[in-house]
């Protein structure tokens, strides 16, 4: 019997990795003492852009062209 992590999506776990370091980013910034309000706008900011290059860059790479 194989033993196998279930597949989840690349949305999903985009999602997550933004989530968890905009956490992250904002509970680091606040506990160095930066304001409140700018502590969240950078972490939003911060797990936005995560998001977006987990998103774009996480994939497996495509299969390797074996015609060759």
């Amino acid at each position: 019997m194989h033993l196998r992590a279930p597949s989840v999506d690349q949305g999903v776990q985009a999602g997550l990795w933004g989530l968890f370091f905009g956490l992250f980013l904002w509970a680091g910034l606040w506990a160095i003492d930066v304001e409140k309000a700018t502590a969240f706008i950078v972490g939003c900011l911060g797990g936005a852009a995560v998001f977006l290059f987990v998103r774009h860059f996480g994939g497996e790479a495509p299969p390797a062209d074996r015609r060759r």
